[in-house]
Protein backbone atom coordinates (compact mmCIF):
# COMPACT_ATOMS: atom_id res chain seq x y z
CA UNK A 1 0.00 0.00 0.00
CA UNK A 2 1.02 3.55 -0.74
CA UNK A 3 0.88 5.98 2.25
CA UNK A 4 0.44 9.27 1.48
CA UNK A 5 2.53 11.83 3.88
CA UNK A 6 -0.01 14.09 5.95
CA UNK A 7 1.08 17.61 6.73
CA UNK A 8 2.88 18.83 9.28
CA UNK A 9 1.49 21.86 11.21
CA UNK A 10 1.21 24.26 8.11
CA UNK A 11 3.69 27.18 8.83
CA UNK A 12 4.20 30.59 7.12
CA UNK A 13 7.19 31.70 5.36
CA UNK A 14 10.24 32.51 8.23
CA UNK A 15 7.16 31.82 10.94
CA UNK A 16 6.83 28.89 13.58
CA UNK A 17 8.77 26.13 11.81
CA UNK A 18 11.48 28.54 10.02
CA UNK A 19 13.94 26.87 12.75
CA UNK A 20 13.02 23.30 11.44
CA UNK A 21 15.21 21.60 8.17
CA UNK A 22 12.69 19.72 5.52
CA UNK A 23 13.79 16.43 6.74
CA UNK A 24 12.47 17.13 10.25
CA UNK A 25 9.26 18.12 9.17
CA UNK A 26 9.56 15.08 7.31
CA UNK A 27 10.12 12.97 9.34
CA UNK A 28 7.08 14.31 11.82
CA UNK A 29 5.01 13.60 9.05
CA UNK A 30 6.15 9.98 8.49
CA UNK A 31 6.29 8.76 11.93
CA UNK A 32 2.76 10.50 12.26
CA UNK A 33 1.21 8.52 9.16
CA UNK A 34 2.81 5.47 10.23
CA UNK A 35 1.59 5.60 13.37
CA UNK A 36 -2.04 5.86 12.43
CA UNK A 37 -1.77 2.77 9.61
CA UNK A 38 -0.48 0.80 12.28
CA UNK A 39 2.52 -0.20 10.70
CA UNK A 40 6.49 -0.69 12.30
CA UNK A 41 9.14 1.51 10.29
CA UNK A 42 10.61 -1.94 9.75
CA UNK A 43 7.51 -2.91 7.42
CA UNK A 44 8.14 -0.16 5.02
CA UNK A 45 9.70 -1.06 1.82
CA UNK A 46 11.00 2.31 0.18
CA UNK A 47 10.76 5.63 1.06
CA UNK A 48 10.04 8.67 -1.88
CA UNK A 49 9.55 12.25 -1.38
CA UNK A 50 9.24 15.14 -3.62
CA UNK A 51 11.14 18.14 -2.89
CA UNK A 52 12.28 21.28 -4.80
CA UNK A 53 14.56 23.00 -2.82
CA UNK A 54 17.28 21.19 -1.69
CA UNK A 55 20.29 23.30 -1.40
CA UNK A 56 21.96 23.21 1.61
CA UNK A 57 19.79 20.65 3.25
CA UNK A 58 22.87 17.54 3.34
CA UNK A 59 23.05 14.49 1.28
CA UNK A 60 19.83 12.74 0.49
CA UNK A 61 17.56 14.99 2.30
CA UNK A 62 14.42 12.15 2.33
CA UNK A 63 16.96 9.24 3.37
CA UNK A 64 17.68 11.98 6.25
CA UNK A 65 13.75 12.00 7.22
CA UNK A 66 13.33 8.29 6.58
CA UNK A 67 16.02 7.58 9.14
CA UNK A 68 14.91 10.54 11.75
CA UNK A 69 11.28 8.89 11.32
CA UNK A 70 12.91 5.21 12.62
CA UNK A 71 13.05 3.71 9.51
CA UNK A 72 16.07 0.94 8.93
CA UNK A 73 18.80 2.39 6.81
CA UNK A 74 18.20 -1.13 4.88
CA UNK A 75 15.45 0.95 3.61
CA UNK A 76 16.12 3.00 0.09
CA UNK A 77 14.96 6.43 0.53
CA UNK A 78 14.89 9.24 -2.43
CA UNK A 79 13.68 12.12 -3.59
CA UNK A 80 11.91 13.24 -7.16
CA UNK A 81 11.68 16.68 -8.29
CA UNK A 82 9.07 18.03 -10.68
CA UNK A 83 8.52 21.40 -9.47
CA UNK A 84 5.23 21.91 -8.05
CA UNK A 85 3.98 18.58 -8.53
CA UNK A 86 6.68 16.59 -7.25
CA UNK A 87 5.07 15.93 -3.86
CA UNK A 88 2.22 13.98 -6.56
CA UNK A 89 4.90 12.67 -8.67
CA UNK A 90 6.16 10.66 -5.52
CA UNK A 91 3.18 9.30 -5.01
CA UNK A 92 2.59 8.37 -8.36
CA UNK A 93 6.28 6.51 -8.30
CA UNK A 94 5.03 4.86 -5.31
CA UNK A 95 1.75 3.61 -6.98
CA UNK A 96 3.59 2.37 -9.83
CA UNK A 97 6.21 0.33 -7.79
CA UNK A 98 3.82 -1.55 -5.94
CA UNK A 99 2.01 -2.55 -8.92
CA UNK A 100 5.30 -4.09 -10.49
CA UNK A 101 5.97 -5.72 -7.84
CA UNK A 102 8.95 -3.90 -6.23
CA UNK A 103 7.49 -2.98 -3.01
CA UNK A 104 4.63 -3.90 -1.10
CA UNK A 105 4.41 -0.62 1.57
CA UNK A 106 5.95 3.14 0.35
CA UNK A 107 5.46 6.15 2.19
CA UNK A 108 5.23 9.11 -0.41
CA UNK A 109 4.71 12.70 -0.32
CA UNK A 110 6.59 15.70 0.09
CA UNK A 111 8.27 18.33 2.07
CA UNK A 112 10.17 21.39 1.93
CA UNK A 113 10.90 24.22 4.00
CA UNK A 114 11.22 27.92 2.31
CA UNK A 115 12.91 29.34 5.21
CA UNK A 116 15.56 27.15 4.85
CA UNK A 117 16.76 28.05 1.31
CA UNK A 118 19.86 29.63 1.66
CA UNK A 119 21.30 32.30 -1.16
CA UNK A 120 24.48 31.41 -2.69
CA UNK A 121 26.71 33.20 -4.61
CA UNK A 122 29.87 30.46 -7.24
CA UNK A 123 33.14 31.58 -5.65
CA UNK A 124 34.44 28.25 -7.13
CA UNK A 125 37.12 30.07 -9.36
CA UNK A 126 36.89 33.26 -7.08
CA UNK A 127 36.41 36.59 -8.89
CA UNK A 128 38.64 38.33 -10.97
CA UNK A 129 37.25 41.69 -11.96
CA UNK A 130 33.62 43.06 -10.70
CA UNK A 131 31.42 42.35 -8.03
CA UNK A 132 29.69 39.08 -7.39
CA UNK A 133 26.09 38.69 -5.73
CA UNK A 134 24.21 36.33 -3.77
CA UNK A 135 21.51 34.81 -5.79
CA UNK A 136 18.55 33.12 -3.72
CA UNK A 137 17.87 29.92 -4.15
CA UNK A 138 14.30 29.78 -3.62
CA UNK A 139 13.82 32.24 -6.88
CA UNK A 140 16.64 30.86 -8.94
CA UNK A 141 15.77 26.72 -8.16
CA UNK A 142 11.98 27.08 -7.51
CA UNK A 143 10.55 30.16 -8.99
CA UNK A 144 12.38 30.73 -12.15
CA UNK A 145 11.67 28.99 -15.66
CA UNK A 146 15.12 27.65 -16.63
CA UNK A 147 14.80 27.81 -20.51
CA UNK A 148 13.21 31.71 -20.66
CA UNK A 149 14.30 32.73 -17.17
CA UNK A 150 10.54 34.04 -16.43
CA UNK A 151 9.16 34.17 -13.14
CA UNK A 152 6.80 32.10 -11.83
CA UNK A 153 4.64 35.48 -10.95
CA UNK A 154 5.38 36.23 -14.53
CA UNK A 155 3.89 33.58 -16.08
CA UNK A 156 0.75 33.69 -13.76
CA UNK A 157 0.35 37.22 -15.15
CA UNK A 158 0.61 36.19 -18.47
CA UNK A 159 -2.31 33.55 -17.71
CA UNK A 160 -4.69 36.35 -16.36
CA UNK A 161 -3.87 38.80 -19.41
CA UNK A 162 -4.63 36.01 -22.12
CA UNK A 163 -8.03 34.92 -20.00
CA UNK A 164 -8.86 37.98 -19.04
CA UNK A 165 -8.65 37.28 -15.44
CA UNK A 166 -9.04 40.54 -13.35
CA UNK A 167 -6.96 41.43 -10.02
CA UNK A 168 -10.40 41.57 -8.34
CA UNK A 169 -11.38 38.47 -9.53
CA UNK A 170 -8.52 36.95 -8.38
CA UNK A 171 -8.83 38.64 -4.36
CA UNK A 172 -12.27 37.66 -4.53
CA UNK A 173 -11.27 34.15 -5.36
CA UNK A 174 -8.41 34.35 -2.91
CA UNK A 175 -10.89 35.71 0.26
CA UNK A 176 -13.33 32.84 -0.67
CA UNK A 177 -10.34 30.00 -0.39
CA UNK A 178 -9.43 31.24 2.88
CA UNK A 179 -13.30 31.36 3.86
CA UNK A 180 -13.53 27.79 2.96
CA UNK A 181 -10.44 26.82 4.82
CA UNK A 182 -10.72 28.55 7.81
CA UNK A 183 -14.27 27.07 8.43
CA UNK A 184 -13.17 23.40 7.43
CA UNK A 185 -10.49 23.44 9.46
CA UNK A 186 -12.58 24.89 12.43
CA UNK A 187 -15.15 21.95 11.44
CA UNK A 188 -12.49 19.59 11.93
CA UNK A 189 -12.10 18.67 8.14
CA UNK A 190 -8.72 18.81 8.70
CA UNK A 191 -7.89 16.84 11.73
CA UNK A 192 -6.93 13.71 10.09
CA UNK A 193 -4.41 15.85 7.71
CA UNK A 194 -2.02 17.94 9.87
CA UNK A 195 0.67 16.42 12.60
CA UNK A 196 1.47 18.66 15.34
CA UNK A 197 5.12 19.58 15.59
CA UNK A 198 7.03 20.57 18.76
CA UNK A 199 9.35 23.67 17.99
CA UNK A 200 11.74 24.41 20.89
CA UNK A 201 11.47 27.42 23.05
CA UNK A 202 8.11 28.58 20.49
CA UNK A 203 4.45 29.35 20.38
CA UNK A 204 2.61 28.67 17.58
CA UNK A 205 -0.63 28.43 15.51
CA UNK A 206 -1.91 27.31 11.99
CA UNK A 207 -0.06 30.08 10.09
CA UNK A 208 -1.51 28.73 7.00
CA UNK A 209 -5.15 29.98 6.87
CA UNK A 210 -5.40 33.77 7.45
CA UNK A 211 -7.72 34.56 10.30
CA UNK A 212 -10.24 36.65 9.44
CA UNK A 213 -8.84 40.03 10.29
CA UNK A 214 -6.39 39.53 8.03
CA UNK A 215 -8.90 38.68 5.14
CA UNK A 216 -9.66 42.71 4.43
CA UNK A 217 -6.39 43.14 3.68
CA UNK A 218 -6.09 40.88 0.89
CA UNK A 219 -7.39 43.66 -1.78
CA UNK A 220 -4.94 46.34 -0.41
CA UNK A 221 -2.00 44.38 -1.04
CA UNK A 222 0.43 46.40 -3.31
CA UNK A 223 1.45 44.66 -6.74
CA UNK A 224 4.40 42.22 -6.65
CA UNK A 225 5.76 42.29 -10.52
Amino acid sequence: SSLPLCPPLPGSFNGGLSSLPAHELGAAAIREVLRRAGLAPEEVSEVILGQVLTAGAGQNPVRQASVAAGIPYSVPAWSCQMICGSGLKAVCLAAQSILMGDSSVVVAGGMESMSKAPHVIHMRAGVRMGEASLQDTIILDGLTDAFYQYHMGITAENVAKKWQVSRGEQDQLAVQSQNRAEAAQKAGYFTKEIVPVLVPSKKGRCEWIMRADFKEKICSLPWLL
